[in-house]
């Protein structure tokens, strides 16, 4: 997240927090002329920040289908609307005319975002559903890892015995795992630099998002053999649209936005993929993507191969080498 100024009304009211119950005092980091001529007047609508895709999505639902022309409060812009739009159609949750399908009707029914809910619908066809609904619970609550300042080493110890060896989702699931086997024990989270809290609220998540998936009558399965496999390729039909590509320089660019990042460090991945998909994109001295698992270019381009016409996308070692791939997969149909 970027750190930007926030508004004059936002700061008198959390200044009101003061004094509210008891006296006391509001000190505001910044001078008095910052204040009066760099804050802007008031905060802008959660609408016109973020994406409306989700919004879009229920919306259709409840059949307002001229969402352009609907009586918004504070309407978002045109070209805000048609990227929502966008995304859903790449998804498969709306048609080419812009109509709800049956898959975004079950999409629509989870709480989460169409990424995250579309791999939640599709996880029984991967046989891995009872895995990502463990892996959905946990990225829905903040970082369970603790790494105290002047007990790192032993929380790095402690975090490696979760790693594995095909990335951070997988970690994620190691640990919920392991907090069930031990009783949801708030002791063995201690002991483990593990935030209880952040697990126990992971079990609530999962808890109600397993009803939702009963009352809709998606299977919950596992297959401990190919779980690995099966947990990212399922990824990968919900998260295709946030890949980096390991270039020759030996750093990473995402696809579609070109832009040059690098693997965080708290990641457990032992290597270097040359495809990794992110659940997060930080900027900070260095653009990071965090929450990383190594992908194979060939799922790609079979999970939505209307997002993939590659002559939209800036030209990168990446892009270069879906073309390749999607050539020799059309010369070997045409055989």
């Amino acid at each position: 997240m970027q750190v930007t100024p926030i508004s004059k009304a936002s700061a008198r009211q959390r200044a009101g927090r003061a004094g509210r119950t008891k006296p006391g005092k509001c000190y505001r980091l910044y001078t008095e002329a910052t204040f009066k001529n760099e804050l802007p007047d008031n905060s802008i609508p959660e609408i016109l920040r973020s994406n409306l895709a989700s919004v879009v999505l229920t919306l259709l639902v409840l059949g307002v289908n001229d969402i352009v022309h609907f009586d918004f409060m504070d309407p978002p812009a045109p070209e805000t609307l048609m990227r929502a739009y966008e995304v859903l159609n790449y998804l498969g949750a709306i048609s080419e005319e812009g109509e709800i399908t049956e898959e975004g009707r079950l999409m629509s029914e989870f709480p989460l975002d169409p990424e995250t809910s579309k791999m939640l619908v599709e996880s029984p066809n991967y046989n891995c559903s009872a895995d990502v609904l463990s892996l959905v619970a946990m990225l829905s609550v903040p970082n369970c890892f603790l790494r105290p300042k002047d007990t790192a080493t032993l929380a790095d110890q402690a975090k490696a015995q979760f790693s594995h060896v095909d990335g951070d989702h997988l970690t994620l699931i190691n640990v919920y795992d392991a907090y069930i086997a031990e009783g949801c024990s708030q002791e063995w989270c201690n002991e483990n630099f593990i935030n209880h809290r952040s697990l126990r609220a992971a079990a609530d998540v999962r808890r109600q998002l397993e009803l939702k998936m009963n009352r809709l009558n998606l299977p919950l399965n596992s297959d401990k053999k190919n779980k690995s496999k099966n947990v990212r390729k399922c990824l990968t039909i919900g998260f295709f649209m946030q890949v980096a590509h390991q270039e020759r320089s030996n750093f990473y660019m995402t696809l579609r936005e070109k832009q040059v990042v690098a693997l965080h460090p708290s990641t457990s991945l032992c290597s270097r993929p040359e495809w990794a998909l992110y659940h997060e994109l930080i900027i900070t001295s260095r653009n990071y993507i965090r929450t990383v698992s190594p992908i194979e270019a060939k799922w790609l381009i079979k999970v939505s191969p209307q997002y993939f016409h590659l002559e939209n996308f800036p030209d990168t070692q990446g892009r270069r080498e879906l073309e390749r791939l999607i050539k020799k997969s059309k010369k070997r149909s045409s055989r």
